[in-house]
This record gives C-alpha cells, sequence and structure tokens, in this order.
C-alpha cells in the first residue's frame, strides 16, 4: 500500500516535470505570449504600431487564448497518464 502511494509520487512528479516543458505561444495582430506548463508567462512581445488600448485588449486575450489552451492540453495529459487519484 505504501509502496504504491510512493509509486503514484514519482508518477506526479514525471507529470509535473513535463508540464515544465509544455509551451504555448499564441499571437494576434503583431503581439505574441508565450506560456509554460506551471503557467508563467515566458515571453510577451507588444506591437508599438497599436494604441495602447489596443495593445491591453489583445494582450488580454492572447494570455486568456494561451491559458485555456495549455489547461486544457494539461488536462488531456493528465488523463493519459493514467494516474488514479
Amino acid at each position: 500500500m505504501v509502496f504504491d502511494q510512493f509509486k503514484k509520487m514519482a508518477e506526479l512528479k514525471k507529470l509535473q516535470d513535463n508540464f515544465k516543458k509544455e509551451r504555448e505561444v499564441v499571437e494576434r495582430d503583431g503581439i505574441s505570449v508565450e506560456i509554460n506548463g506551471n503557467f508563467e508567462i515566458e515571453n510577451i512581445k507588444l506591437n508599438p504600431e497599436l494604441s495602447l488600448d489596443k495593445q491591453q485588449e489583445v494582450l488580454k486575450r492572447c494570455l486568456n487564448e494561451a491559458r485555456e489552451t495549455i489547461q486544457k492540453r494539461l488536462a488531456k495529459m493528465m488523463m493519459a497518464s493514467g494516474i488514479g487519484f
């Protein structure tokens, strides 16, 4: 029983390490956002040709889309891993 719990913990750690390697890049109107599997922002590129308001609007859309996409990908990875809780 205890061994099974340690085995499950090791599998979860491996899955977590794989999550860190995942990346999602979203680009809209010359603005791009890169987010990793820990939901940390890796990179942001802005478009100076857009107004400040437009940049803020597009950046918000990019961040939300990147977060949603990576959440779905990580959920699929969890389900495919076969680790039961």
